[in-house]
């Protein structure tokens, strides 16, 4: 059976408001350095829910970097991966459903929290915390879906950064525009890394913004 068009969206106001919180609040981050293009501050955070700052929760979806707000989901033969509680029931399916269409879905990627976006200090040192933060993203097949970099449109100019190369011509793990996976999550009201302006383009990555 099909769910509607964001079916996790009328369960925000619930979650943001404290009805699912958990009494503690845990998780593990750190601060991706731009500069030396490694991982840096790692740091365990343990603190009572309520102590929780507003970059700690997304605000579109309600969802915080809490491990106690997340859900681990099972797709396949492949190891679970945890995302958000409110958006756990719509991922499976999605997944569950375009593998059944003979999409070869052989990796996932999903909650991860760390700061590797927004403006940097003196050091290079990201300052915002990911999507993947929040449980609210999701990559798939990375090995062949990369991250590139000086790619406003796809091209030669285009630098991989992280993942594999992206062939959709010629490898059917490469997620194509118009593939039943990118139909699916638009459908669901997420958006595709694959499509999302600037100089970024993340052909493995969804999520509710995209980014």
């Amino acid at each position: 059976m099909k769910f509607d068009r964001r079916p996790w969206a009328c369960l925000i106001l619930l979650f943001s408001s404290g009805v699912y919180a958990a009494e503690t609040c845990s998780y593990h981050s750190y601060r991706w350095n731009t500069k030396t293009r490694q991982a840096e501050d790692l740091v365990n955070i343990s603190k009572p829910y309520s102590e929780l700052k507003p970059e700690e929760i997304d605000s579109a979806s309600g969802c915080s970097v809490c491990i106690e707000d997340q859900q681990l989901i099972k797709i396949g033969e492949m190891p679970p991966v945890y995302v958000c509680k409110i958006l756990a029931d719509e991922f499976t399916w999605i997944l569950t459903s375009a593998i059944a269409e003979g999409l070869p879905i052989r990796q996932l990627d999903a909650y991860r929290v760390g700061r590797t976006r927004g403006d940097v200090d003196a050091e290079g040192r990201r300052s915002q915390f990911s999507n993947h933060s929040f449980g609210i993203a999701i990559d798939i097949n990375s090995a062949s879906n990369g991250l590139y970099e000086n790619c406003n449109e796809y091209g030669e100019q285009c630098v991989l950064r992280r993942g594999g190369e992206w062939k959709p011509d010629v490898n059917p793990e490469s997620i194509s525009a118009d593939s039943l996976l990118v139909e699916l999550m638009k459908e669901s009201g997420f958006k595709w890394g694959g499509e999302i302006a600037g100089q970024q383009k993340d052909f493995m990555h969804f999520s509710v913004s995209g980014y």
